[in-house]
């Protein structure tokens, strides 16, 4: 099967396309015939070289296909079924994968925005169950705009929360649709978001890492009140939570996606689709900031 390799540590020229044998699933996992898979910061982080050590290395943990073989014990789901979820392999991004966490795909969607989901649903969960979101509370949500903060605003939203979000003017009616009340991140963040709540707010969630962590802690009270999910060194720092996958993942989301999105209140654009052939220019639009949305590759 064709498969997204690299075999050296570098920019997106390293990136290529081999041949590598079919994969077959273990106990409780399927395969899949692959459609679509997520393009993540974590793919070019990981071929720079600053996530893992081993050479050579293969890329994708989200994809959506059909499943083609099913591992021993499955009985959730069929061959020729339309499903989307998570490879522990980290090879997604290939002809064929195993998926070890998986959910059938909602009728309404196609195989490339069922692929732009797992990852960003699943950090989006994760963080609004460790803080403890639910009906009534207040949350600042930094950096809402995005794949995984506009996830966040739309899951706080549907457990009844308020939310504040950080973004872009450009992206303040996006956000204003998804039910958050908009201010603009930067200089004079703090009067924003105490203009619309002049109390601060309940919970504070940061997704962009832009270095506001002392501001979201004071404007949620305290540390414990917030966690981010792009700040690892402040986290240290202030005493914030990091929301990290290896605490914990929030699976759960993949099952329950699909009422949000068929009743209408649940959406992730997919800003851009690339041929598998074409990973290296996934990998240069998305390092170069490429806007709302995920990338994501197509294969035939």
């Amino acid at each position: 099967m064709k498969a997204v390799r690299f075999d050296r540590f570098g920019g997106p020229e390293v990136l290529e396309i081999v041949e590598l044998p079919e994969p077959h699933p273990g106990p409780g996992e399927i395969r899949i015939a692959v459609r679509a898979a997520g393009v993540n910061a974590s793919d070019w982080k990981k071929r720079q070289g600053l996530m893992d050590e081993e050479l050579p290395q293969t890329l994708g943990y989200e994809a959506a296909g059909v499943v083609d073989e099913l591992g021993e014990g499955v009985t959730d789901v069929a061959v020729g079924d339309r499903v989307f979820g998570f490879s522990t392999q980290g090879a997604a991004q290939a002809e064929s994968a195993v998926l070890s966490t998986y959910a059938r795909i909602p009728a309404s969607l196609d195989f490339a925005g069922a692929a732009a989901l797992p990852a960003s649903i699943e950090t989006a969960t994760r963080a609004l169950d460790q803080l403890g979101v639910k009906g009534g509370v207040t949350l600042l949500v930094n950096g809402a705009s995005g794949s995984v903060g506009s996830s966040a605003v739309q899951f706080a939203v549907a457990r009844g929360a308020r939310v504040i979000g950080t973004a872009s003017p450009a992206n303040h009616a996006y956000l204003s649709s998804l039910g958050a009340e908009p201010v603009a991140y930067g200089e004079g963040l703090v009067e924003h978001v105490r203009a619309l709540a002049p109390g601060g707010v309940d919970l504070a969630l940061d997704v962009a890492g832009s270095g506001v962590l002392p501001e979201l802690v004071g404007l949620a009270g305290g540390p414990e009140h917030v966690v981010t999910i792009a700040d690892f060194a402040g986290a240290r720092e202030h005493g914030v939570t990091f929301s990290r996958g290896d605490s914990g993942r929030a699976v759960h989301v993949l099952a329950e996606i699909g009422e949000l999105i068929e009743a209408g209140r649940f959406s992730l654009p997919v800003a851009r689709t690339f041929p598998l052939a074409e990973v290296a220019e996934a990998h240069r639009v998305g390092e170069q900031g490429h806007g709302r949305g995920k990338l994501v590759l197509l294969i035939d």
